[in-house]
């Protein structure tokens, strides 16, 4: 592992007192900058270290593995005096805490907000849950699948009177977990100004509500509820999947200097001069009819050819790939969204790359997802004051 001795957050300590996604993925993204992230594990673990199905070498699985590098973990037991006391020391040493217990529980164990603020006034303490600290279902168990459904994200995902759908990958814990990063990290400013943390109280269901704009915005100057439109757009069209000869592709052309090139590319000035598709609201009204009418062109070549030709003339487009695909493609090769890390287990270990990349203190993997309670006498050391 390389080490970077000037990362931005270099210096905060970050205690992650959560489990599965959102808590553990913010705190990953700390630990990335250079924070001192502390994973607290209950004795038997993060329930995420034996989930997904399949076995690897060790005993963590690969989610755990591609959500928990650079921190180091340590194991109490809350629930008992000694487990508490120690919590209260780390506590101490903190910049910031990050829990994911159902809302109540952190009360029950006495490390709630109220409590670790008399020890340390300037913590900034997260609580992430389904569906926040106060409110008729604060206390009800939520992931993912019940935010995007309570929230009405599932109701605009998919097709038209088809089944309900869920987004393709987890939004509103990673929503959450981008949206907790963005508080704590403000919270933690205001802290060193003022010398006064607080409590943040960060949602699955208000996180993926935010992602709403465009579907309220439409319902609220309409009064017409929004519904599912598969993969096209509610603000521009042509914009969506289309059919080529071989399979599907994307492109958008949005505004009416694109429209003029689709037009152009394809042979086909009728289509500009066609009094439905005259603007881009027209495009918008007419839409199934006109992607009739453009997939019969589009039906004529391939999908990789479209793709070249529209990318020559100006116009947006893009294959739509596979995840295998999509990682292995030279863009993200370059961009390094696929990095193998060392892992006592395990070897090389594969881990997504940093979605951000730092310029000017690049991000480094400085320590590998840790074993549970690896760092146990080491951190012991550190607070007895008996560190080397």
């Amino acid at each position: 592992m390389s080490e970077s001795k000037h990362l931005p957050l270099q210096g905060i300590r970050v205690l992650d007192v959560s489990q599965v996604m959102a808590g553990p993925f913010a705190c990953m993204l700390l630990a990335d900058l250079g924070a001192d992230v502390i994973k607290v594990e209950p004795l038997e673990g993060d329930q995420t270290r034996g989930a997904m199905g399949f076995k690897m070498k060790g005993p963590d699985s690969m989610g755990f593995l591609n959500m928990n590098r650079n921190k180091r973990s340590v194991t109490l037991d809350l629930k008992s005096e000694a487990g508490r006391e120690r919590f209260y020391q780390l506590a101490k040493t903190a910049d910031v805490i990050v829990e994911n217990y159902r809302p109540g529980v952190v009360q029950r164990l006495a490390v709630d907000y109220e409590t670790i603020k008399k020890i340390n006034p300037k913590i900034v303490y997260v609580s992430i849950s389904g569906f926040g600290q106060s409110g008729p279902w604060a206390t009800r168990p939520g992931f993912d699948l019940m935010a995007q459904a309570m929230s009405g994200v599932m109701s605009v995902t998919g097709y038209k009177g088809g089944k309900p759908v869920k987004a393709g990958v987890p939004v509103a814990d990673i929503g959450c977990a981008l949206f907790a990063v963005y508080g704590l990290l403000s919270a933690y400013i205001g802290a060193q100004k003022t010398g006064e943390g607080q409590h943040i109280d960060a949602s699955l269901f208000d996180s993926v509500m935010a992602f709403s704009i465009w579907d309220m915005s439409e319902y609220w100057g309409t009064g017409v509820p929004p519904t599912p439109l598969g993969t096209s757009n509610k603000m521009s069209a042509p914009y969506q999947a289309v059919k080529a000869r071989d399979g599907y592709f994307v492109f958008g052309a949005t505004n009416q200097k694109l429209w003029a090139k689709l037009c152009e590319l394809l042979g086909r000035p009728d289509l500009f001069d066609h009094a439905d598709y005259a603007s881009v609201s027209l495009r918008l009204k007419h839409r199934e009819v006109m992607i009739e009418e453009l997939e019969r062109e589009f039906a004529k070549r391939d999908s990789a050819e479209w793709v070249d030709a529209m990318l020559a003339a100006g116009i947006p487009a893009g294959p739509i790939l596979t995840y295998p695909e999509a990682f292995e493609s030279e863009h993200a090769t370059h961009r390094r969204m696929c990095m193998e890390i060392d892992h006592p287990n395990e070897g090389k270990v594969k881990n997504i790359g940093f979605p951000v990349k730092m310029l000017g203190t690049p991000q480094t993997v400085r320590r590998h997802p840790p074993l549970l309670g690896e760092h146990n006498a080491e951190i012991f050391a550190e607070l007895d004051g008996t560190a080397p």
